[in-house]
């Protein structure tokens, strides 16, 4: 089995909510569940951040014009069914489903076309830019898919592939493609503050003064801070437990 990775980056006007997160920096998407058919797709999302940015999103997902992960820019004329599973003042879980018509198709539809059924789909939304993960077959044709939803997705959506990666059940992951396990405003954002000190004992720079050289607001730079190191302090710990692992097997 293989994982790839890849990103989509949402030009403004032509997602609703890609648009509503790039209004609130501070909240994300993270898929719970995603599955598909030929005819339909339905999936569960979780999403986290401050209040007003729940009510936009949750009026985002209802809107008529939004059917989750449909590439049509215009009307496809889908019946779509949303639903809130839980809401508290700072996590939304949305259920959607929708019944594919003559011209929907999405992410989950293409790769089902190209890669085979059997896939496991996971997704992490934040700002404008969509990243996707696929668990899919050894064999399953990975640049036929990407250069079919390059001509799905047209002009209003950027692509990036990220990462091909074997799934090694003894090793763990073995990297077979180019490496950017965070999105770009995160690994800006921590470059950003190796460069001018903010890690640095004692400190060269202030939070507020690298926001200001970097033109964002503070609550932004820090956040995206955040996220990058719980995602280091994660994958640290997890390749540090795979080499104690091994060596408690020797």
């Amino acid at each position: 089995m293989r994982k790839f990775v890849f990103a989509l980056e949402y030009e403004a006007g032509t997602n609703p909510v890609a648009d509503v997160l790039a209004d609130y920096p501070e909240a994300s998407i993270r898929s719970l569940s995603c599955h598909v058919t030929s005819d339909s797709l339905w999936r569960v999302d979780h999403a986290e951040g401050p209040a007003e940015a729940l009510e936009a999103l949750e009026e985002a997902y209802e809107t008529s014009e939004f059917f989750a992960d449909c590439l049509v820019k215009d009307d496809c004329g889908a019946d779509c069914e949303v639903q809130v599973l839980d809401r508290s003042s700072d996590t939304l879980v949305v259920y959607t489903y929708w019944d594919r018509t003559d011209v929907c198709t999405s992410v989950p539809h293409v790769a089902l076309e190209y890669l085979g059924e059997g896939l496991l789909f996971e997704t992490y939304r934040e700002g404008r830019r969509y990243r996707w993960r696929i668990v899919l077959g050894n064999d399953a044709p990975i640049h036929d898919f990407f250069d079919a939803l390059g001509q799905e997705v047209g002009d209003c959506t950027g692509m990036e592939m990220l990462r091909l990666t074997e799934l090694d059940p003894d090793h763990g992951d073995v990297d077979v493609g180019p490496e950017t396990s965070l999105p770009s405003e995160q690994r800006e954002a921590l470059h950003a503050a190796v460069e001018h000190g903010y890690y640095e004992t004692p400190r060269q720079i202030e939070l507020g003064d690298l926001a200001d050289d970097l033109g964002v607001p503070r609550s932004t730079l820090s956040y995206r801070l955040r996220r990058a190191e719980e995602s280091l302090a994660t994958a640290f710990v997890a390749e540090d437990d795979s080499i104690e692992a091994l060596a408690a097997e020797r």
